[in-house]
């Protein structure tokens, strides 16, 4: 597949993980590593707006998330520890890996983003810099769920609950879910690409996708807060700069103080809001650009 034609001139590649876990890549541009990571219920496709602008001055990685994309969508195991977000990021720790890149930078959206803030905190001496776009630390998010954040992001409690009720309803229409959760934003459809939209809803009828995407909710709610509590008892914080953007349009805004909240665990933080609801990429590609390149590129 080459994404509706979206990236013709990267390199598709499929890297094998662990437990027979291949994670789908496209590899392309100039210079030096990094890796991007995209959210729910999107695909590596989301980056087609900066891309051409990001493979000017860097070597970009575009991974599908494991139960994303075409990368693999294993069976949960009980407790969806196969989809925590330690798991999918020593999952992107072997494909920078098997690229050759030992230390990288890191540009993550929605999920992606929280793979990235544990890739940050378990493989510290691999990330330089850090880019994570409209989240706040997801034990946050849920410490501070308000009746007006649960209305808003519906699908965070719909998702995890048990086997195989969400996933049989996503399954029944596909591209219905998709352009519910992703209609329903601020912006609605108009920002999407149709090449994009068409790609995001042919990931979405595959196999397992249902099954994956659930599983990475149901580990959020669940192991994934585990760890975080551990890091929060043991005071480990993320040690390198990090850049937090969010639109100024959306939830993440609206409910919480993401710069707060990230100055709470990590040491060297900087960012704001954009003008944009949540998917930043496809919403304000050169606004998320001006404020990018600049703190990827400084020395």
């Amino acid at each position: 597949m080459n994404s509706n034609g979206l990236f013709s001139d990267f390199i598709t590649r499929d890297i094998d993980v662990d437990d027979g876990v291949q994670i789908r890549v496209r590899v392309g541009g100039h210079g030096s590593p990094l890796l991007l990571l995209h959210g729910h219920p999107q695909t590596h496709a989301i980056w087609h707006k900066v891309a051409p602008a990001l493979g000017e001055h860097f070597t970009l990685v575009l991974a599908d998330l494991r139960g994303y994309g075409d990368s693999s969508k294993p069976a949960g195991d009980a407790d969806h520890a196969n989809y925590s977000k330690r798991t999918m990021a020593r999952d992107m720790l072997h494909v920078m890996h098997a690229l050759g890149h030992e230390r990288f930078d890191v540009l993550a959206h929605d999920r992606g983003a929280r793979v990235a803030h544990r890739l940050a905190v378990d493989h510290e001496a691999a990330v330089r810099r850090l880019v994570l776009l409209d989240i706040a630390p997801t034990l946050a998010m849920y410490e501070q769920t308000t009746e007006a954040f649960a209305r808003a992001y519906w699908h965070w409690f719909f998702l995890i609950q048990p086997v195989p009720l969400p996933e049989r309803l996503i399954a029944a229409d596909p591209a219905a879910y998709l352009r519910d959760v992703m209609g329903r934003r601020s912006a609605g459809l108009a920002p999407f690409d149709p090449r994009a939209l068409a790609e995001y809803e042919r990931a979405l009828t595959l196999p397992g996708t249902a099954h994956g995407i659930c599983e990475d909710y149901r580990a959020a709610a669940g192991i994934d807060l585990e760890h975080d509590l551990v890091d929060r008892e043991r005071g480990v914080r993320i040690g390198m700069p990090l850049l937090a953007l969010w639109g100024r349009d959306g939830v993440v805004h609206r409910c919480f103080k993401p710069l707060d909240e990230w100055l709470r665990v990590a040491t060297d933080v900087r960012g704001g809001p954009l003008p944009c609801g949540h998917y930043i990429a496809e919403e304000a590609p050169d606004a998320l650009l001006a404020e990018v390149l600049p703190f990827l590129t400084a020395a």
